[in-house]
């Protein structure tokens, strides 16, 4: 870490030399021990090294940005002088700024360096009992890393933060294959400190591997009607992107937002509270300061149904009237509701349990349209079978607003925790 702060100090002084007005520096170096699987086999063991030197400058009110993975002194003033021209050719925008004075901190969390005989000892028992549980499932590609990175903060205003994190990720992709059949690939990804349970545990991998072992052959929905649907944790994300996109920077500056007049108004069913946790003892992967040189917050972004806070930053705030969120929308948590899952599926009449979903972006009014992948249809409160050539279409607003029902169970992802949800209004095409 000392040496962090010695090469962005040496980097901040470089820019205030050459004169910046403003000036902020971020340095990241982070070593990542892999293991790699690659058609059920592990085959490879690697270690990465990786240095990140952020540089932002402010002269006259133009900014400019650049970032480097050297630090020898040369390349660092080479750096200095080149983002000082890209903020002399660029706009002149007085809502360029960085953070104000702020307390010295230190964060930690997670562990110091990596535990190489547990990750292969799980590893390896993860491959022995999928082979075992579902035999016609490939795992495309699987990687097991433990990542320690150390980061240090400084501007011109005196703003110094230090973090250190050692966490870590697990991410696959499989598809399976029964003869000629063959399902579509699906994926999901966790971050944790701890070997405490087996991998397949993790989370919802031993049902998304079940889910695939099914899905070999498909069937296709033969009609188009207005349904419900599940959507599941892992999908959910998708649309909780879409819905802290309306709230960032970019669609609450330019006012296309289609909730840039819905601060402290109702946007959503009263079950739904959104929050944002980079700091929540519960999540893994933490984050303790914004890249603009804030001191992160947990905060609420929808409670009960009410929009609480957009999700701007310091430049968002200096070009609006709102205020500067504590966090912009990294990590999610959704608050569990008062119903069990299996009693969501047993109340559908018809529907689509929706695990996976394949689509452009909305419209700016929140309409939205793709396929449904990795689904499931849900006819008279059961789950039928998986589903091939079907569309979903409908509007992220009207999901939000339209929600029955929230699961009780969640899973923790460990930068993100999600339920399943229960909603309506939705169109469901199917192939007749």
């Amino acid at each position: 870490m000392e040496n962090n702060i010695e090469h962005a100090k040496y980097a901040l002084d470089a820019m205030q030399t050459l004169g910046a007005d403003k000036a902020q520096c971020t340095l990241t170096n982070s070593i990542k021990h892999e293991l790699n699987v690659d058609a059920n086999k592990i085959s490879l063991l690697r270690t990465t090294y990786d240095t990140n030197l952020n540089f932002k400058a402010i002269k006259d009110h133009k900014q400019g940005t650049i970032s480097s993975n050297k630090l020898e002194a040369e390349t660092i003033r080479a750096c200095a002088k080149q983002v000082l021209e890209n903020a002399e050719g660029g706009d002149v925008d007085e809502a360029y700024d960085i953070s104000c004075k702020q307390e010295h901190q230190t964060f930690e969390c997670g562990l110091n360096e990596a535990d190489l005989l547990k990750m292969h000892k799980h590893l390896s028992q993860f491959l022995k009992t999928c082979k075992k549980r579902y035999p016609h499932t490939i795992l495309e590609n699987v990687y097991l890393d433990f990542t320690k990175s150390d980061s240090t903060l400084l501007n011109s205003n005196g703003v110094h933060f230090d973090a250190s994190k050692g966490i870590y990720h697990l991410t696959l992709m499989f598809t399976s294959k029964k003869g000629k059949n063959i399902s579509s690939f699906n994926y999901t990804g966790y971050s944790f400190e701890q070997f405490d349970q087996d991998l397949i545990d993790i989370g919802m991998i031993d049902t998304l591997l079940d889910q695939s072992s099914q899905q070999t052959v498909l069937k296709p929905v033969t009609e188009k009607f207005d349904g419900e649907i599940i959507i599941t944790p892992d999908c959910l994300g998708n649309f909780l992107g879409i819905t802290t996109n309306f709230l960032s920077d970019a669609m609450i500056i330019s006012g296309t937002s289609p909730l840039k007049d819905k601060l402290n108004k109702s946007v959503a069913s009263q079950k739904l509270t959104i929050k944002d946790m980079p700091i929540s003892e519960n999540l893994a992967n933490k984050s303790f300061y914004t890249h603009d040189g804030f001191v992160t917050a947990n905060h609420s972004i929808i409670q009960n149904g009410v929009l609480k806070n957009f999700l701007l930053s310091q430049y968002g705030e200096n070009k609006t009237s709102f205020k500067r969120a504590p966090n912009y929308g990294s990590h999610l948590v959704v608050d569990a509701g008062q119903t069990k899952l299996q009693d969501l599926i047993k109340s559908i009449k018809k529907g689509v349990l929706l695990c996976r979903f394949s689509g452009g972006m909305p419209s700016n009014n929140g309409d939205f349209s793709g396929v449904a992948k990795n689904s499931f249809y849900i006819e008279n409160g059961k789950i039928k079978y998986p589903i091939n050539e079907t569309m979903i279409s409908g509007n992220i607003l009207k999901i939000l607003k339209n929600i029955d029902g929230i699961s009780k169970e969640r899973i923790n992802f460990g930068q993100s925790i999600t339920p399943w949800i229960k909603t309506h209004g939705v169109t469901i095409s199917g192939k007749p």
